[in-house]
């Protein structure tokens, strides 16, 4: 646990008590403040209570009396609507802030020379597998590194910094929302697309909360290859702002993609590298680096340095692994790990839990668990990645369904629909064969019998695009009912990757 000094003797209103909620007030305790918890159901209370929690409803609490509000990132900020509790706290001008804003202060007050080095991680897509990469590379390379905040374990429920080299903190768009102060030594930004806009207020508010990961970073790593990502990166140079381009689409017509972000770090002095055509001084992310990381399915082009071949990367197939490759390198680079032992991390990694996950195979068949797919945009990815599936999709669908796959069509051998959004992604689907399965376990069943009946090598994958909330709670629990339905079939199971 991260005790967080600052509120000693003072009221600090909690609400909401999932994981990142029960974690803050522990901590919040543990550094000696006075946390007042509630949550709107009646099981997060009664745990609060039998850890001995003070629970009060703050609907009718004296708010005068409190120094902060620290809000669930799953009760809303700003959009649709205020939660009542945000309405309660500006009126009596209380701060609202978030677990991630508690962990920059309680770091903020450690001692520099015992203060761990920190880690940032958001995006759309890729930001759990470059959080988990980052993680993996890092222990392999010997630093002590605790991984955490929006990926397994509650950022404060970490342990203290007196136990830690690095933090490795994935954050979501929902946490950077009541985060002020994070300063983290390297802060990435995989790629934007749109998504969780009902929570924002459309784009714009969705990327600015996005951006905020940059606001204190010593240097930002950037994904440029959506406009969100160029005029981030575009604001950052006009500032004068160290960091590193990451694109997927390197080299064609001398990386197009970043040409909007050039003339800004031209407009600041600097100069581009003749060779490359990348922004030169944009980039000390280590030492021989100049400009930019690309990425060619299968390696990592580094400006100013080797090219690193993914080929045997088992766990990273395809272009957007190895762009996650590439800022799992550029990151471990910055914080001092060699270029070897970086590559080796890369070569060695397991994989993630339902993030192109093979989980077993049957006969010819190999079957990919990316229940973490929760958009187009995500599932994009993995349809990409196999010349042929057999590709199970649905749940809940979001804004646009799978319009966006269109040109992936032609990839898909048969598609195996679930969900709720069964009915509107077949009608999408059109003339690609496909059929409507309901449930998991019938998808996986037919979807087997289809693949192994070509006599081919094939993939089963399911890659929903969409959310799983109308028959699952989560994801994982999807990429769990996917696993266990494809292991009734007799299939032998596979490590992660």
């Amino acid at each position: 646990m991260i005790p967080v000094p600052g509120f000693e003797g003072r009221r600090i209103a909690v609400f909401g008590l999932g994981r990142s909620g029960i974690t803050a007030a522990r901590a919040l305790h543990a550094g000696g403040a006075i946390p007042i918890l509630w949550d709107d159901g009646v099981s997060g209370r009664m745990q609060a209570e039998a850890e001995g929690f003070t629970v009060e409803d703050l609907s009718q609490a004296d708010w005068s009396q409190f120094a902060a509000l620290v809000l669930s990132p799953g009760a809303p900020l700003t959009h649709p609507e205020p939660h009542w509790t945000v309405d309660r706290a500006k009126a009596a001008a209380v701060e609202i802030i978030g677990d991630i804003e508690l962990f920059a202060r309680a770091l903020a007050r450690t001692p520099g020379t015992v203060r761990p080095r920190v880690i940032a991680i958001t995006g759309t897509n890729g930001k759990s597998t470059t959080t988990a990469l980052v993680g993996w590379v890092l222990k392999q390379a010997g630093m002590k590194v605790a991984v955490g905040g929006n990926i397994g374990i509650g950022v404060l429920a970490l342990p203290a910094p007196a136990e830690v080299g690095v933090y490795v903190i994935e954050a979501s768009s929902y946490q950077l929302d009541l985060t002020t102060s994070l300063a983290p030594d390297v802060a990435i930004l995989t790629n934007i697309s749109p998504d969780h806009l009902d929570r924002h207020g459309g784009m714009e508010g969705y990327v600015a909360a996005k951006a905020r990961i940059f606001a204190h970073a010593a240097l930002s790593l950037v994904g440029v290859d959506e406009s969100w990502g160029q005029g981030i990166a575009t604001a950052l140079a006009a500032e004068g702002r160290t960091g590193t381009l990451i694109s997927a689409h390197p080299g064609e017509s001398r990386d197009p993609v970043l040409s909007s972000v050039t003339p800004a770090l031209q407009d600041n002095g600097r100069s581009d590298d003749p060779q490359t055509g990348h922004p030169k001084d944009w980039v000390p992310a280590f030492a021989g680096m100049s400009g930019s990381i690309g990425v060619r399915p299968g390696s990592l082009l580094v400006a100013g340095g080797p090219s690193i071949d993914l080929t045997h990367a088992r766990s990273l197939p395809g272009r957007h692994n190895a762009q996650n490759a590439a800022f799992a390198y550029a990151a471990a680079r910055a914080v001092g790990v060699s270029h070897d032992a970086a590559v080796e991390g890369l070569l060695t990694f397991p994989g993630l839990a339902h993030r192109m996950e093979e989980v077993g195979r049957l006969g010819r068949v190999r079957f990919i668990n990316d229940s973490k797919a929760t958009n187009a945009d995500a599932a994009r990815q993995a349809l990409a990645s196999y010349e042929r599936s057999f590709w199970i999709a649905g749940g809940r669908a979001k804004a646009g369904g799978i319009d966006d796959l269109e040109d992936l069509f032609p990839r898909v051998v048969e598609a195996f629909l679930i969900g709720e959004a069964a009915g509107p992604f077949a009608a999408r689907l059109g003339d690609t064969p496909h059929r409507i399965s309901g449930d998991m376990a019938s998808a996986v069943k037919a979807a087997a019998e289809a693949a192994a009946a070509t006599g081919r090598e094939e993939v089963v994958l399911l890659s929903p695009a969409a959310a799983s909330f109308d028959q699952y709670p989560d994801f994982e629990a999807r990429g769990e009912a996917f696993r266990a339905a494809v292991l009734n079939l007799g299939a032998t199971p596979s490590g992660h990757g």
